[in-house]
């Protein structure tokens, strides 16, 4: 899908309250393999479905990122992200406590996610849910993940935050913009579980020392 007009591609949204009449066509065009901009606890975010190709090549081609850049995938709850990721007792505890929040976790990939969706090598995925109600609806409404990264463009410091200027930037290159309120300058937090204990990869939102990590 081709956007002629960039204003006709964004919808404002309300941030704690979403409007379900503004996020109905947004499923719609995620359904249809389209490609959107989000917000989510931290930044905002592009995002599409697992399975639309062209869209996730849109995306890399947005952020200049290479295939071996490892795209987040993002879950209505822990019991969807089991299809996709390996939890043990301790991870899953760990998870628990988390989750929904602005943390990233590597988990190991299960054997029924695409090769193309997990890391080549250690057949690692990253995961997120988010704690923000635009998110928690695109998510339960669609009952799978979106495949998703931080709209941060490239040679920037920092990602998009003013909607104004998403729409701007991203408006004609995107299927649909949902904007709500001034996006976060941080990222998530991320965290490696594939090993024990837990790794700390990035500092982000989420605060390491509420999960015992520093």
């Amino acid at each position: 899908m081709e956007i002629e007009d960039n204003m006709s591609s964004c919808v404002s949204v309300h941030p704690v309250n979403p409007q379900w009449r503004l996020l109905g066509p947004v499923l719609d065009v995620l359904r249809a393999g389209g490609l959107i901009v989000f917000p989510t606890d931290t930044c905002y975010a592009l995002g599409c479905m697992v399975g639309a190709r062209a869209a996730q090549e849109r995306l890399r081609r947005i952020r200049q990122l290479d295939l071996q850049h490892d795209l987040s995938l993002l879950f209505p709850g822990i019991a969807q992200l089991a299809e996709y990721a390996k939890l043990d007792d301790r991870a899953f505890a760990l998870l628990r406590k988390a989750l929904p929040g602005p943390y990233t976790f590597i988990l190991p990939a299960t054997k029924d996610v695409p090769r193309r969706l997990a890391d080549p090598k250690k057949r690692s995925i990253g995961v997120r849910i988010p704690a923000h109600p635009i998110c928690e609806m695109l998510l339960a409404e669609l009952g799978e993940p979106l495949m998703s990264s931080t709209l941060q463009l490239p040679e920037a410091d920092i990602p998009l935050i003013d909607p104004e200027e998403i729409c701007t930037l991203l408006g004609n290159q995107v299927d649909k913009v949902i904007l709500a309120e001034q996006g976060r300058a941080q990222c998530s937090t991320v965290i490696d579980l594939l090993q024990w204990p837990p790794q700390l990869l990035r500092k982000g939102a989420g605060d390491p020392a509420a999960l015992g990590l520093e």
